[in-house]
Order: C-alpha cells, then sequence, then structure tokens
C-alpha cells in the first residue's frame, strides 16, 4: 500500500494528494465539489464568473455539496479583468484554498496578508517558482510543456523541471502537465512532487458539466500528437486542440504577429463557442498532450479511485 498522506495533502486537509486544475469557463460547484468529495481538491474559477455576487453563489453550491476542502482559482493574467474585488469574496468567504496562475501575484498575495488561507501558485519554470515561495506562497505548482492551456515560454517538460524546482525550493512542489492517471501520479512523486494537478483529465468527467459532448468526445478521439501551440508569438504559449481554427491563428502569427491581430481569434468567446457549444470549427479549446491517454468519460469518484489503484499496482510491481 502506498502512503497517500504527503505535505500536500497535509497541507490541505485531503486524502489523495490531486488538485483539479483551475479551468476556464469549466470549474464550477458540480465539478469541485466532485472532486473534493473523492478526496482530491476541487476548485472554482472565478475569473470566468461576471461579478463578486457570482462567485460567492458558486461557493456557496460547493458547500452545500461537500464539507470537504475546496480552492478558488484566480487566472489573474486575463486582458483587462481586475481581480481585487473577486479575491475579496474569497477572503470573506474564509474558503480554505487560493490558487493564482497567470500574471505577476506580487499584489495577489499582498491582500492575503495576514489571511489565513492556503496559497497556491502555478508556476512554468524555476525563477518563477522561487518567487512565489519568497512572496509567501504555501505550495507551487509547476506545469511542463505538455499541459494544456497556458504554458511556460521555455519548452521544458514535466520530467525535467518537476525535480529542478523541487530542488530550488523548500515549499511542497505538485507537477502538472501530461499527468491523467495513475502512472503518472506515481511517476511524479518519484520526481519528487508532493502531489499532481490535472486539468484535460478532469474535463473528461461526467461531473465537468458546461463542457459540450463535442468537447470531450474530441478529447476521447484525439491521439498525443492532436495539440498546438497557440499564442506565442506574443509571449503567452498555450496549447489547444489542433482544428482549422488554431490554423487559422498560426497563421495570423505568422504574418502579423499582434494581440490586435489576434484578439477575435483567441477570445473567451472563441473559447466559449468550441467548449460550450461544441462548434469545433468556429472557435478553440484547450487540452493537454494528455489527450492520448483519455479514452473515457468516467465519474470523478470513479477517475479518483482507477488513478489510486493503478498508482499501488505500479508500486507493488516496483
Amino acid at each position: 500500500m502506498v502512503n497517500w498522506t504527503t505535505k500536500v495533502s497535509e497541507l490541505l486537509g485531503i486524502r489523495y494528494p490531486i488538485i483539479q486544475g483551475g479551468l476556464a469557463y469549466l470549474a464550477y460547484a458540480e465539478l469541485a465539489s466532485a472532486v473534493s468529495n473523492a478526496g482530491g481538491l476541487g476548485q472554482i474559477t472565478a475569473m470566468s464568473l461576471s461579478s463578486p455576487a457570482k462567485l460567492k453563489e458558486e461557493i456557496t453550491k460547493v458547500r452545500e455539496r461537500t464539507d470537504k476542502p475546496f480552492g478558488v482559482n484566480f487566472a489573474i493574467g486575463q486582458q483587462g479583468r481586475e481581480y481585487a474585488h473577486m479575491l475579496q469574496v474569497a477572503i470573506d468567504e474564509k474558503v480554505p484554498v487560493v490558487s493564482v496562475t497567470g500574471g505577476n501575484p506580487t499584489a495577489f498575495f499582498q491582500q492575503l496578508e495576514g489571511v489565513e488561507i492556503k496559497k497556491l501558485v502555478l508556476v512554468a519554470s524555476k525563477r518563477q517558482a522561487i518567487k512565489a515561495e519568497q512572496l509567501g506562497a504555501d505550495a507551487v505548482m509547476v506545469v511542463g510543456q505538455e499541459g494544456g492551456g497556458h504554458l511556460g515560454r521555455d519548452d521544458i517538460g514535466t520530467l525535467v523541471l518537476v525535480p529542478q524546482v523541487v530542488d530550488a525550493v523548500s515549499i511542497p512542489v505538485v507537477a502538472s502537465g501530461g499527468i491523467g492517471d495513475g502512472r503518472g501520479l506515481l511517476a511524479a512523486l518519484a520526481l519528487g512532487a508532493e502531489g499532481v494537478e490535472m486539468g484535460t483529465r478532469f474535463i473528461v468527467t461526467k461531473e465537468c458539466v458546461h463542457a459540450s459532448e463535442q468537447y470531450k468526445q474530441s478529447i476521447i478521439n484525439a491521439d498525443e500528437t492532436d495539440t498546438i501551440i497557440i499564442k506565442r508569438s506574443i509571449g503567452a504559449p498555450a496549447r489547444a486542440l489542433k482544428n482549422e481554427w488554431t490554423d487559422k491563428i498560426l497563421e495570423i502569427e505568422q504574418k502579423n504577429p499582434t494581440y490586435e491581430a489576434l484578439q477575435d481569434y483567441i477570445s473567451g468567446n472563441a473559447n466559449k463557442r468550441y467548449i460550450y457549444d461544441g462548434d469545433v470549427d468556429e472557435g478553440f479549446a484547450w487540452a493537454g498532450q494528455v489527450v492520448g491517454r483519455i479514452h473515457d468519460a468516467p465519474a470523478v469518484a470513479e477517475l479518483i479511485r482507477r488513478m489510486i489503484e493503478e498508482a499501488e499496482h505500479i508500486h507493488k510491481q516496483l
């Protein structure tokens, strides 16, 4: 038997060191509570919500569905969005955990000064991890270039990046990018991580109710070669499923690599047309290379049970 008590599971008060990613426009109460109830840490995506009142509603919904710890994720790099008023809701509601992705988190930490909330930071480099620790992060989640959505600019894979960060900081490290099963979980622990964060794998679950069936099926049908990096030309590389829309984005990046030229193609509306409406030719959808390892859409509890069983089986073989 594997001892699933790690520094991360102890820090967050969870049974298994498995964290659900922020998942813009998708991570709401249904998914977050299911992950927390299954022993992981579920998260709500704050910056996809239209107002502080909506965030408060979502937090209430999670608490109606689970008495376990959960988190609220803040994607602070989004164009033109102020987050301070949203973060204040998390503080006022005394949520157990907050995580921050994208952008400079200095002001984020200043607002949290003296507040008893666990703070996680998603980083994509050793330098960012060291900075997060200096700012007061309780743990860092480090994403390798296999991951879906926004990534680092250095194209370093999870296998190399995780141990580099583990050796560079004294706070717990969570591995992210390319992880979707028990093999990935056990491998992450072998690299020195204290847990894993998964995004793409949690999209293809029954409780990710906001993701269209077409989006889920696209991930199930995809091979590991069916994702592409977009937005590299504007300094914000991010991994999405390959389609005609991403071909157009790359074409614009070749000819006119400016945010203004790309704006309509990389907008939240273009993202929602694919992930909500299932319009797979008129929008884009984030996904990591782990799509090649995803073949079904189980309930969250079943997914986590399978991961733990698989990890324990491999551990026993080793």
